[in-house]
């Protein structure tokens, strides 16, 4: 899988598990992700290595970025990235 793919697989599923809400639980993410046909196993595991809790949009991007950056994969996955958002 391509980098772009995970990261526009992911800020979809993140578009989807935030909606309307300011924190979610990372097994709401994880079952968000799950039902996503171009997120495999492998990538699904980034979010178990996300300690359990409640997390508001940004504080998850920096801990799938974490993830990312610890497993050395920023070169071939790249980091999630988010547009600027005014409210």
């Amino acid at each position: 899988m391509s980098g772009h793919v995970f990261q526009d697989e992911m800020r979809q599923v993140l578009d989807e598990v935030y909606r309307g809400r300011e924190t979610v639980a990372v097994r709401d993410v994880y079952a968000q992700a799950s039902a996503r046909l171009h997120l495999t196993a492998d990538m699904l595991a980034h979010l178990n290595e996300i300690p359990e809790g409640a997390y508001t949009r940004q504080q998850m991007v920096a801990a799938i970025n974490r993830v990312i950056l610890h497993r050395n994969e920023q070169d071939t996955l790249g980091l999630i990235d988010e547009p600027s958002r005014t409210e």
